[in-house]
Formats: C-alpha cells, sequence, structure tokens
C-alpha cells in the first residue's frame, strides 16, 4: 500500500493481548516476528503487503524501528504479557473493497 501526503488513510486496528509461555526458564511468544524497517520485504514472507502490521507494543511505537529492535521489546522476559494494537491487512483490503464496490 502507498501513502500520499496528507491523504486521509483509513486503517483497521484490533488490540491484541498475549500471555507468554513458560517453556523451561524462558517466556516465550509463540509466534515468528517478521519486518523491520531494515528488512526488504520482497525478501521476507512477513512483508508488509502480506500480513498484519504491529503499531505498538506494550506501549512503544512500532512503526520505525529494525527488526532486532522489535524482537527484543516484544520479547523482554521482565514482561509475562505483550499487548499489541494491530493494523490488520485482510479486514482492510475487504473494507476497500466493499467501498469500491
Amino acid at each position: 500500500m502507498s501513502y500520499i501526503l496528507g491523504q486521509l488513510v483509513t486503517a483497521i486496528m484490533q488490540r491484541v493481548e498475549i500471555h507468554k509461555m513458560h517453556q523451561r526458564k524462558n517466556l516465550i511468544l509463540g509466534f515468528s516476528i517478521g519486518g523491520g524497517i531494515d528488512q526488504v520485504p520482497s525478501q521476507h514472507p512477513f512483508s508488509e503487503d502480506k500480513t498484519d502490521k504491529s503499531i505498538y507494543g506494550n506501549g512503544w511505537d512500532m512503526t520505525m524501528v529494525t527488526h532486532d529492535q522489535a524482537r527484543k521489546w516484544l520479547t523482554k522476559h521482565s514482561e509475562e504479557v505483550v499487548r499489541l494494537l494491530v493494523r490488520q491487512r485482510l479486514l482492510q483490503k475487504a473494507l476497500q473493497q466493499s467501498m469500491l464496490s
């Protein structure tokens, strides 16, 4: 999706709360983290064009972070719960297509 500066953008957002799982002495998310501003979308299966995008994670702005920064923030051992604000791509595409019909 491309954006034009000053253009109104509609996005479908959802709040998600994830309770980390205990695996031996570690807390794990139970899913893979993809993307980051340092990643080339065409070379990764989790590119912005294909999947949902985390906008905030536990209050941190995730829109302009590297893959490693996102991974470190989301896998902090001191936090058992991760709260995400997620832009939902599939619902957003469906809404846009229905508005064009």
